[in-house]
């Protein structure tokens, strides 16, 4: 979390992927071995959908679940982590857009005395999207990790901000003046949410599932809030604990409550339903033009965009998200004009039960592979 968001007919083939018969198909060799290679390197399972153009190639690697025979769902859902931060920064964005809101409001104009260090009165709705608030990050003490030391505990967007604000009585610094540097803070986007309800009158869950996910028709997408269930096909996802005489043992986190997240990273989905959300936020379906050129811009040269990171790859600027939670890892990055697409998510603890394996490298290359065809 720390890290820490489609009509072609599919056919099943072989080694656990499914191609869309196309002459300009991805070539789903090259991307099943890319695949392959993530879970050779520290995943249990992985999962992937890359798109170029109108071309659809998903497939997957590995198993379910650790020590199991059946092989991880292609089609499965996830928890998708800081991905929810473009689905954040999309309402804000198009609240903006109906004159609602402004970049430039502060803070304290929405949630007044919400932020009582020197500065927190200057904080923009754009430092909060582009990680510029100097917010300090809520939730240091509050993981072991990615993991939350209280799985079950219902936490409210009052409590997780009060947290990076205070310690005990005392008003916390911020890390620097608003505006005039960069630092990643899942704060920033729970105080964002924050803002959503004040504005709207109804919470960011709500704005979201009736802006985005019931429009573009992402069924498997839901913001869960409290319930901590991952309902539906999907891989498990593990953390290693340490038990008292220091050896590390997975521990099955697929059910936890993610309203430690909340507006920051608690979204589930699916590799189709987030390709296709970009797709539809890339190609101007849910913002107007000056809201979209906002988001995707990166006038820092610091990787920010609006609600989306930003890098380049050799044949190209790409943005998008990634994320992290108990168990999963997402990347979903994109070509700016949403023509080729990739979303990977895997399950983390090895193939031989190897805490310290890291299929991280492995999931990027497969990204570079699915975004910079040969």
């Amino acid at each position: 979390m720390s890290a820490l968001l489609t009509v072609c007919a599919l056919v099943p083939t072989a080694g656990g992927a499914v191609a869309a018969p196309s002459a300009a198909a991805p070539d789903g060799t090259a991307l099943q071995a890319a695949l392959d290679r993530v879970t050779a390197t520290g995943a249990v399972g992985a999962v992937a959908e890359v798109r170029q153009g109108d071309a659809v190639w998903r497939g997957s690697s590995g198993r379910s679940r650790l020590g199991g025979r059946q092989p991880a769902p292609v089609d499965g859902r996830f928890r998708a982590g800081s991905v929810t931060k473009t689905f954040t920064a999309t309402v804000v964005l198009q609240l903006v857009g109906e004159g609602r809101l402004r970049l430039s409001d502060t803070a304290e104009r929405w949630l007044p005395g919400l932020v009582p260090a020197p500065g927190g009165d200057r904080i923009t709705v754009r430092d909060l999207l582009q990680h510029a608030s100097g917010l300090p990050e809520y939730t240091d003490g509050l993981l072991d990790g990615d993991v939350p030391r209280d799985r079950f505990r219902t936490w409210t967007a009052a409590e997780l901000v009060r947290r990076a604000v205070k310690d005990g009585d005392r008003n916390r610094p911020l890390l620097f003046p608003p505006g005039t540097d960069h630092h990643y803070s899942n704060t920033d986007y729970i105080v964002l949410g924050m803002i959503i309800e004040k504005v709207t009158g109804r919470s960011y869950r709500t704005e979201i599932d009736q802006r985005i996910i019931r429009p573009l028709g992402l069924r498997d997408t839901r913001l869960p809030g409290s319930s901590p269930f991952l309902t539906g096909p999907h891989s498990h996802g593990y953390e290693p604990v340490e038990k008292g005489d220091g050896t590390l043992v997975p521990v099955d986190y697929t059910t936890v409550n993610m309203s430690v997240a909340g507006a920051a990273g608690e979204i589930i989905s699916s590799t189709a339903d987030l390709d296709h959300f970009f797709r539809t936020l890339l190609t101007g379906g849910l913002l107007r033009p000056a809201e979209l050129r906002e988001m995707t811009a990166d006038p820092s040269g610091g990787g920010w965009g609006l609600g989306l990171e930003i890098a380049t790859l050799p044949c190209g600027t790409i943005v998008g998200h990634g994320g992290g939670t108990p168990g999963y890892r997402t990347v979903s990055f994109h070509t700016l004009d949403g023509t080729r697409q990739v979303t990977v998510d895997w399950t983390d603890w090895g193939t031989d039960a190897d805490a310290d394996a890291d299929a991280g490298p492995a999931a990027l290359a497969l990204m570079t592979t699915a975004l910079c065809p040969a």
